[in-house]
């Protein structure tokens, strides 16, 4: 498999250029004969390869290259929403966003969108192309918007879907930030006490020659380990977590994790929430944009950012192929309170299903709005008593001795 540049004329006479992969030159013949473009010079990419290539890549991602963002990729929506409404053809569409983009990551993708366009793909197909930037979801909304008629729907129903899930982050992060920074500073502040001030003090216990408390005997035992073996204990840390995050990206520990991350206090109800929320609205958009159901839930599917819930609605999309209504196969999921059953049962009589996922949606929204901005007063009071559990044992394992030795000194 190599890369060849080539040269060939559209059905139009216009002469188009680019890159495809391929075995040989005679591939990338049949690959656009296939794609109504007659190649005219068909030559290997003398770019630079291998491991220059790699390096040079990697250094030019790393000091020149701005990441793609969301936030680029809902402009771009809202701006082809904007341009294709107004009758503007697609091609001079990227062409105007080309230009005006300030990223020049992002125009160097528009650009090749144009180039596969020019070459005969669908804009879908060209997006394929780019699957760090356009998800699943995202490139099947387009692809039905094509086949429809309706891109330029598509593309505000797809702006409206990033800025939901932007605005959902966001207030998540805003209400973490507080407890983070409070549990941080915990455990910066157990770190240093045990390093730096049982010591000490333990130096100072030692010229008494007492008896001490037990809590006070524990504190030093403890602190005497964590001076000795910090390195270790510091090791075995980092080794738990590359641990962790290498079994949750294996198939068994993804979806045990994300089964187990919705049944977290506080965190996962919201979790929960939000998750299901993401789920009625591509929904929703799906069923509107005319979406066939079982394709709908496929990338649903992969919308959803929840192996377990994949899971269910793959369950869904199983029984729905089966000939079973939308109704009993989310019954059987269990994972749909009767309120939302209700309304999807509401839904398919009425024919209304994409309206009813909309309200669904909403009302997940609501909730996960309620729990974000209620999240931080769950949390402190959580905090507080931890953190006044820890004063304490602190301070009656380090001012009991003194405490001792004081009322000895008294009845002497």
């Amino acid at each position: 498999m190599g890369v060849f540049a080539y040269k060939g004329r559209n059905g139009r006479g216009d002469l188009v250029e680019g890159t495809l992969d391929g075995d040989d030159s005679s591939a990338i013949a049949d690959q656009l004969m296939h794609t109504g473009i007659t190649p005219i010079e068909i030559r290997p990419f003398r770019g630079v390869t291998g491991a220059t290539a790699s390096k040079q890549d990697w250094l030019k991602k790393l000091f020149t290259e701005k990441p793609i963002t969301q936030m680029d990729l809902m402009l771009f929506s809202r701006q082809m929403y904007t341009l294709l409404k107004a009758g503007v053809p697609i091609l001079r569409a990227l062409a105007g966003l080309q230009e005006s983009t300030q990223n020049p990551t992002f125009a160097a993708m528009i650009q090749d969108l144009r180039e596969s366009l020019d070459s005969g793909r669908e804009l879908s197909a060209a997006m394929r192309r780019h699957p760090k930037v356009f998800s699943p979801f995202y490139i099947s909304m387009v692809q039905v918007g094509e086949m429809t008629g309706m891109l330029d729907e598509t593309f505000i129903r797809l702006y409206d879907h990033l800025e939901f899930e932007r605005e959902t982050r966001e207030r998540v992060k805003a209400a973490m930030r507080y407890p983070t920074f409070v549990v941080v500073a915990m455990a910066i502040a157990i770190v240093v006490i045990n390093l730096f001030v049982i010591p000490a003090f333990a130096k100072v216990y030692a010229g008494f020659h007492a008896e001490l408390p037990m809590l006070t005997r524990f504190l030093i035992g403890f602190s005497n380990f964590m001076v000795q073996y910090w390195m270790l204990m510091l090791a075995m840390l980092v080794g738990a977590v590359l641990g962790f995050r290498y079994y949750i990206n294996t198939p068994d520990g993804r979806y045990n994790w994300d089964r187990y991350k919705l049944k977290l206090p506080i965190a996962g109800k919201i979790i929960f929430k939000s998750t299901l929320s993401r789920f009625a609205r591509s929904m929703a958009l799906s069923f509107k944009s005319g979406m066939p159901i079982l394709q709908g839930l496929n990338v649903v599917g992969m919308v959803v950012d929840n192996e377990f819930m994949r899971s269910r609605i793959e369950q869904m999309r199983d029984g729905v192929e089966r000939g079973e209504s939308i109704l009993r196969t989310a019954v059987a999921t269990g994972v749909f309170n009767p309120v939302v059953l209700q309304m999807i049962a509401v839904g398919e009589e009425t024919g209304d299903m994409d309206g009813l996922m909309f309200e669904i949606a909403a009302m997940y929204e609501r909730e996960v709005d309620y729990e974000v901005k209620t999240l931080s007063s769950q949390i402190e009071p959580i905090l507080i008593v931890a953190l006044g559990i820890l004063v304490l044992i602190l301070a009656l394992g380090v001012f009991l001795p003194m405490w001792d030795l004081g009322k000895a000194a008294l009845h002497r």
